[in-house]
């Protein structure tokens, strides 16, 4: 039977790709090699929020764990995860599915990598996989990137009004991948060649990982000299050229912003180049989890609390607000800098049923308003009564209550 798309990796690019293109009315195999995500979706269940089960009707869309439906389909999208082992990019979930899908390409089929990686991989890593058989790139098939734009929890951009940026080997792979991606999106956007999206997407996460970390490191500078570092920033966001608001936090989370710009870190190393914006901007970023503990051990010693046994409540543990995702949390160097400090650390996340730090499960406080020596808010999730925290010492990292138990990072 033929197949429009074949989606290999089922998280939070591979699934909403999918359910787009069955609304497209596109006849859609998800390929995903943890059998335990291929069973929810054969059941009804979606294991990533924000997409919603029905999108993926039976008679559109088929998941399974084996890679046979390549050799029926018109396109293959490569969704799968790209992260770092020891700091350093980890591309086997790339290697993995390029070599599965290679077994089974056949002629004409458009091939496109989705995954976030440093400039290169597409024509360095990924072709010789997938022309391993014999098939010859740009000619027997189409090779193109198209880099995910993926932001679990914005109700305001998705998949559909996000401007898709294509790349091809030759031009024309770039135009069919163009062609594809406008059945499912409203602008498609050319780039010169597959570095250039490549490095887009890494400039993009980069770009915000710089810009964090400054307004992380002003927040510290502003506490230091006794100036409301919420008010400067409200204040720089009034003009209306030449300044991008930013916020401080307890840190960097998420798959992207403290993943990405490693990649471009390392291929610039590999290039005998220095990148020593990006580097300065990780140490800044992975500072804040401590200099939030230390905030509160202040706190607390300033009440005359010892932190040595107090009670440290966390609210908001996931990596942004409003979403149940703990990958590469704050939370998790906050906890690690309380334990080390002797604090009794609970936490209170409607979003995060449960967590976990080292191996060691973090104790939930089901009450938001149960009395501790001192409350850290993390994520101003909209679901929180975050009136309440105000009634006791409250660390408010995200800038948001007002009260005089309250003090701000």
């Amino acid at each position: 039977m033929a197949v429009d798309l074949v989606v290999v990796g089922l998280g939070y690019v591979g699934l909403p790709l999918a359910a787009r293109a069955c609304a497209a009315g596109l006849t859609v195999v998800g390929v995903d090699t943890d059998a335990a995500v291929v069973e929810a979706l054969r059941v009804g269940r979606c294991p990533v929020p924000g997409v919603d089960p029905a999108d993926l009707a039976p008679e559109r869309f088929t998941a399974t764990t084996g890679f046979s439906a390549v050799a029926a389909a018109d396109t293959v999208v490569i969704c799968v995860p790209t992260g770092l082992v020891d700091g350093e990019p980890d591309l086997r979930a790339v290697i993995g599915a390029g070599r599965s899908v290679g077994e089974h390409l056949r002629p004409d089929t458009l091939v496109v990598l989705e995954s976030t990686s440093y400039p290169g991989t597409t024509e360095e890593v990924l072709q010789p996989l997938l022309a391993a058989r014999g098939l010859v790139p740009g000619v027997d098939f189409n090779l193109a990137y198209s880099p995910e734009r993926a932001d679990p929890g914005n109700g305001r951009f998705g998949l559909r009004n996000t401007p898709k940026v294509v790349s091809g080997l030759t031009p024309l792979c770039a135009k069919r991948c163009a062609t594809f991606y406008e059945q499912l999106v409203d602008t498609v956007v050319t780039a010169a060649g597959m570095r250039e999206a490549e490095t887009a997407k890494l400039l993009e996460n980069s770009y915000r990982l710089v810009n964090i970390a400054l307004v992380n490191e002003l927040a510290v500078f502003c506490e230091r000299l006794g100036i409301d570092v919420w008010d400067v920033l409200r204040c720089a966001e009034t003009k209306p050229f030449g300044f991008e608001p930013f916020r401080p936090g307890p840190g960097v989370g998420g798959h992207c912003i403290p993943v990405d710009p490693r990649y471009l870190a390392a291929r610039a190393r590999a290039e005998g180049l220095p990148c020593s914006m990006v580097s300065t901007a990780q140490e800044v970023n992975a500072g804040m989890p401590g200099y939030v503990a230390r905030r509160a051990k202040d706190m607390l010693a300033a009440a005359g609390v010892p932190l040595p046994g107090a009670r440290v409540l966390l609210v908001g543990v996931t990596y942004k607000p409003d979403v149940p995702d703990l990958r590469q949390s704050p939370a998790v160097g906050v906890v690690r800098a309380l334990r080390a400090l002797g604090a009794s650390v609970t936490y209170h996340d409607p979003h995060a049923p449960v967590f976990a730090v080292d191996g060691e499960p973090v104790p939930v406080e089901p009450a938001l308003d149960a009395p501790v020596d001192l409350v850290v808010l993390l994520q101003d999730h909209r679901c929180l009564d975050l009136a309440v925290l105000t009634r006791q010492p409250v660390l408010d990292t995200r800038g948001v209550l007002e009260g005089d138990l309250v003090r701000r990072l």
